[in-house]
């Protein structure tokens, strides 16, 4: 699979699938999730609704579901809740988790081409740097029919962060 950084607006990338790095409720928040769901439009809250039924307690840490895009360029989003290190949740594997289940998810859609942000990178306390070498163990060592996995970083130092890891893991990035 090919490995992409890139410092651009999520929302915008025509790709199978974006991953949304949500809170446990699904119901829209701030960063990310907000900004992708401004971008889908409200049918992305209401089928987020819907999948709550199911998940009256909401979707657990680590875990990924999907919805359609509506108004974004990508077909689907896969939503997936990152650990908040300030509510103590710090195992790495909390987060490789995201990554994993999400890229499970597209497999069992039948995508190609999905899009992650920096999940927990933000709000939820994680070092960029830690995100970065988390993420990028997990989409390095993916096998399946995916071809193309684009990390959307929403600044330039962000995107720099990412490129130095991967040259620190010897990940090959386009």
């Amino acid at each position: 699979m090919n490995i992409e950084l890139a410092h651009v607006d999520i929302t915008t990338l025509n790709v199978d699938a974006i991953v949304n790095a949500a809170n446990s409720s699904l119901l829209g928040g701030g960063g990310v999730d907000g900004a992708i769901h401004r971008a889908a439009g409200p049918e992305l809250l209401a089928a987020c609704q819907e999948l709550r039924a199911d998940l009256p307690d909401g979707l657990p840490v680590g875990e990924a579901v999907a919805t359609a895009g509506f108004n974004l360029p990508a077909r689907y989003v896969i939503h997936t809740v990152g650990p908040n290190r300030h509510a103590g949740q710090t195992d790495p594997a909390m987060l490789s988790s995201c990554f994993t289940a999400s890229l499970a998810l597209a497999e069992d859609l039948g995508l190609t081409t999905i899009a992650f942000p920096a999940i927990s990178a933000g709000v939820y306390g994680w070092d960029a740097a830690d995100v970065a070498r988390i993420g990028l163990t997990a989409l390095a060592a993916h096998d399946g029919n995916l071809d193309t996995a684009t990390v959307a970083l929403f600044s330039g130092s962000a995107l720099d962060v990412w490129t130095e890891q991967a040259r620190r893991l010897g990940i090959t990035t386009n």
